[in-house]
């Protein structure tokens, strides 16, 4: 296992140059050349190259090596597509899709998404299957996130995120006849509950993809750590570093100091990053080689580097490492211990795994979960808890659950 003991002191002129170009170490590598230029646009002394010219460097050829070695996948390389796309194709789960054939109709459904998140039916790509059958599956995706995917127009999203409500059933009627008739709604403004219905309705945040279509269409890893002859070996991706040519001029001298601190800012930025992916794979070994990941406070990385906590967060903040098993925020490797080192991410394992095997005639409920967990684990932790853990999974309720397995 990897032990990573280096004295961390920095010399007082790195330690100032980096809380004067903080901006960059919070900043990731897809915005990493617009920060740059910002603090440079008016400086006479810093010429900037832009990454993109460069087509191949050094860093792509080590990891095309390294991954080639160690059977990775050529594709996570430079960028690891990451979209909305990908995020629904995860919730294909036999929970909501138990057969092949199910599973198979929701990812074609998937691929005739709009960039707004509705369901335009393709001819083409639905071919193999009856409308009757892509239907059946498409009306499941009322229980995906975001909510309203897979609808095939606003009104039906609506009612899709309707149905992931707890409203009591005459609000949750006339919710239903509101959203039917948008385009009469004064008919229902003596209703006593139309207000509140109204409210509800608003809440619903549409189209589907309205926030987070634009961010979610590339993830440009910041750290590669990957598998050499069965040791890790970190690489920084400076792929997307512009390249910084100093003019020297004697009559500028706060402008050259200015250039010359950027430089070293971006110095101070890749070893911080170094230090940090050091720091992880300590910690976090087993999980590079099939593992879990273990729990693992930003103090605790924090005092190993003699930073302050608040720099950790930032030096985390938008970043991504790339592995053998794909790529991660980095902030996933830090997760809660609960319990004698049972962290978060068991626990929410362990629900996943609990759901998958039930009684489809008796669904879990979450206290029912939670009495397992705290049997299982000997954690004391709250119901509310075991709820936030199943949704953050894409998991419905018990009650939802019954009424999907009864559609089989």
């Amino acid at each position: 296992m990897l032990k990573v003991r280096q004295q961390t002191s920095i010399k007082p002129k790195l330690s100032q140059t980096l809380r004067s170009w903080l901006p960059l170490l919070q900043a990731s590598s897809e915005d990493l050349e617009e920060e740059i230029n910002n603090l440079v646009k008016d400086n006479p002394c810093v010429k900037l190259s832009s990454p993109k010219e460069s087509k191949s460097t050094k860093t792509t050829k080590q990891v095309k090596q390294l991954y080639s070695k160690g059977g990775g996948l050529i594709e996570e390389l430079n960028i690891a597509k990451k979209s909305l796309y990908d995020d629904l194709e995860l919730q294909i789960n036999k929970t909501l899709f138990p057969t092949l054939k199910s599973q198979n109709i929701a990812k074609i459904i998937i691929s005739c998404l709009d960039e707004f998140g509705y369901f335009v039916y393709d001819e083409e790509l639905c071919k193999n299957y009856s409308k009757e059958d892509i239907e059946k599956v498409r009306k499941r995706f009322c229980y995906l996130e975001p909510l309203g995917v897979g609808a095939i127009n606003y009104q039906e999203a609506l009612e899709f995120c309707l149905l992931n409500t707890n409203i009591e059933n005459e609000l949750f009627s006339l919710c239903i006849k509101l959203i039917n008739n948008l385009d009469n709604l004064n008919k229902f403004t003596k209703n006593p509950l139309y207000k509140d219905a109204i409210k509800i309705i608003k809440s619903f945040n549409l189209p589907p993809f309205v926030d987070d279509f634009e961010d979610s269409l590339e993830i440009i890893p910041d750290i590669y750590i990957l598998t050499n002859n069965n040791e890790l070996e970190i690489i920084i991706n400076d792929e997307y570093y512009p390249k910084i040519e100093i003019s020297e001029d004697s009559e500028l001298k706060e402008q050259m100091k200015n250039a010359r601190n950027l430089v070293d800012a971006l110095e101070m930025r890749k070893a911080t990053l170094k230090k940090l992916a050091l720091m992880i794979v300590e910690y976090q070994y087993d999980y590079f080689f099939g593992g879990a990941i273990k729990p693992l406070k930003m103090q605790d990385i924090a005092s190993e580097l003699d930073r302050n906590t608040s720099t950790i967060s930032r030096a985390i903040a938008n970043k991504y490492i790339s592995s053998n098993r794909g790529t991660i925020a980095i902030k996933e490797f830090f997760t809660t211990d609960l319990n004698d080192g049972t962290s978060n991410k068991t626990i929410k394992d362990f629900v996943s795994e609990l759901i998958k095997n039930e009684n489809h005639e008796k669904p879990l409920s979450d206290q029912i979960i939670l009495e397992k967990i705290e049997k299982e684990f000997n954690v004391k932790i709250v119901r509310r808890t075991i709820t936030k853990y199943r949704k953050l999974l894409n998991i419905p309720s018990s009650s939802e659950r019954k009424k999907l397995y009864s559609l089989r």
